[in-house]
Protein backbone atom coordinates (compact mmCIF):
# COMPACT_ATOMS: atom_id res chain seq x y z
CA UNK A 1 0.00 0.00 0.00
CA UNK A 2 2.91 2.23 0.37
CA UNK A 3 4.02 1.86 -2.88
CA UNK A 4 0.74 2.67 -4.26
CA UNK A 5 0.37 5.82 -2.17
CA UNK A 6 3.98 7.21 -3.04
CA UNK A 7 3.25 6.45 -6.90
CA UNK A 8 -0.26 8.66 -6.38
CA UNK A 9 1.60 11.21 -4.77
CA UNK A 10 4.01 11.06 -7.75
CA UNK A 11 1.22 11.53 -10.27
CA UNK A 12 -0.42 14.19 -8.66
CA UNK A 13 2.58 16.66 -8.38
CA UNK A 14 2.98 15.60 -11.94
CA UNK A 15 -0.22 16.37 -12.72
CA UNK A 16 -0.47 19.60 -10.77
CA UNK A 17 2.71 20.78 -12.69
CA UNK A 18 0.92 19.93 -16.10
CA UNK A 19 -2.04 22.26 -14.82
CA UNK A 20 0.20 24.85 -13.65
CA UNK A 21 1.92 25.17 -16.87
CA UNK A 22 -1.33 24.85 -18.86
CA UNK A 23 -2.94 27.85 -17.15
CA UNK A 24 0.32 29.93 -16.42
CA UNK A 25 1.31 28.94 -20.35
CA UNK A 26 4.92 28.38 -18.99
CA UNK A 27 7.34 26.77 -21.59
CA UNK A 28 8.75 24.51 -19.43
CA UNK A 29 7.26 20.84 -19.49
CA UNK A 30 4.64 19.75 -16.93
CA UNK A 31 6.48 17.30 -15.41
CA UNK A 32 9.42 19.74 -14.05
CA UNK A 33 7.14 22.41 -12.99
CA UNK A 34 5.69 19.10 -10.84
CA UNK A 35 9.02 17.91 -9.84
CA UNK A 36 10.18 21.46 -8.73
CA UNK A 37 6.69 21.83 -6.55
CA UNK A 38 7.83 18.11 -5.47
CA UNK A 39 11.42 19.09 -4.34
CA UNK A 40 10.06 22.29 -2.36
CA UNK A 41 7.68 20.61 -0.65
CA UNK A 42 10.13 17.98 0.77
CA UNK A 43 12.38 21.05 1.22
CA UNK A 44 9.30 22.26 3.62
CA UNK A 45 8.70 18.56 4.85
CA UNK A 46 12.61 18.27 5.80
CA UNK A 47 12.40 14.56 4.87
CA UNK A 48 10.93 12.32 2.53
CA UNK A 49 7.69 10.53 3.47
CA UNK A 50 8.30 6.34 3.57
CA UNK A 51 5.93 6.12 0.38
CA UNK A 52 7.51 8.44 -2.18
CA UNK A 53 10.49 6.78 -0.59
CA UNK A 54 9.73 3.21 -1.72
CA UNK A 55 7.92 4.29 -4.67
CA UNK A 56 10.83 6.19 -5.87
CA UNK A 57 13.18 3.47 -5.22
CA UNK A 58 10.85 0.96 -7.49
CA UNK A 59 11.30 3.41 -10.10
CA UNK A 60 14.82 4.17 -9.82
CA UNK A 61 15.26 0.11 -9.85
CA UNK A 62 13.21 0.03 -13.49
CA UNK A 63 14.63 3.08 -14.98
CA UNK A 64 16.16 1.04 -17.62
CA UNK A 65 12.71 0.36 -18.90
CA UNK A 66 12.16 4.63 -19.54
CA UNK A 67 14.39 3.68 -22.43
CA UNK A 68 12.78 1.11 -24.32
CA UNK A 69 10.72 3.72 -26.19
CA UNK A 70 13.50 5.73 -27.36
CA UNK A 71 15.08 3.13 -28.49
CA UNK A 72 12.17 1.66 -30.46
CA UNK A 73 11.96 5.34 -31.78
CA UNK A 74 15.42 4.85 -33.01
CA UNK A 75 14.96 1.89 -34.99
CA UNK A 76 11.03 3.62 -36.60
CA UNK A 77 13.69 6.91 -38.11
CA UNK A 78 16.82 4.50 -38.48
CA UNK A 79 16.74 5.92 -42.02
CA UNK A 80 16.32 9.44 -41.11
CA UNK A 81 18.93 9.04 -38.84
CA UNK A 82 21.33 7.04 -41.69
CA UNK A 83 20.22 9.87 -43.90
CA UNK A 84 20.58 13.12 -41.44
CA UNK A 85 23.83 11.78 -38.85
CA UNK A 86 25.84 14.77 -39.65
CA UNK A 87 23.57 17.85 -38.27
CA UNK A 88 22.67 15.28 -35.58
CA UNK A 89 26.48 14.65 -34.62
CA UNK A 90 27.63 18.43 -35.13
CA UNK A 91 24.27 18.92 -32.61
CA UNK A 92 25.88 16.55 -29.87
CA UNK A 93 29.18 17.66 -30.18
CA UNK A 94 28.36 21.31 -30.08
CA UNK A 95 25.36 21.29 -27.50
CA UNK A 96 28.16 19.23 -25.38
CA UNK A 97 31.21 21.52 -25.94
CA UNK A 98 28.66 24.53 -25.16
CA UNK A 99 27.59 22.97 -21.80
CA UNK A 100 30.96 22.11 -20.78
CA UNK A 101 32.06 25.29 -21.45
CA UNK A 102 29.20 27.17 -19.84
CA UNK A 103 29.28 24.62 -16.54
CA UNK A 104 33.02 25.73 -16.30
CA UNK A 105 32.38 29.45 -16.43
CA UNK A 106 29.28 29.03 -13.68
CA UNK A 107 31.97 27.15 -11.61
CA UNK A 108 34.36 29.59 -11.87
CA UNK A 109 32.16 32.12 -10.86
CA UNK A 110 30.89 30.66 -8.07
CA UNK A 111 34.05 29.61 -6.86
CA UNK A 112 35.13 33.40 -7.11
CA UNK A 113 32.15 34.52 -5.46
CA UNK A 114 32.19 32.61 -2.17
CA UNK A 115 36.24 32.34 -2.01
CA UNK A 116 35.72 36.23 -1.63
CA UNK A 117 32.76 35.78 1.01
CA UNK A 118 35.21 33.57 3.05
CA UNK A 119 36.85 35.49 6.27
CA UNK A 120 41.07 35.22 6.16
CA UNK A 121 42.41 34.01 9.38
CA UNK A 122 44.97 35.92 10.15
Amino acid sequence: MTFLNGMTLLLIYQLVGEIGVHMLQWPVPGPVLGMVLLFLTLLLRKGIPASIDSSSHVLLNHLSLLFVPAGVGMMVYLERLKQEWLPIVAALFLGTLITLSVSALVMQATTRLFSSRVPEDG
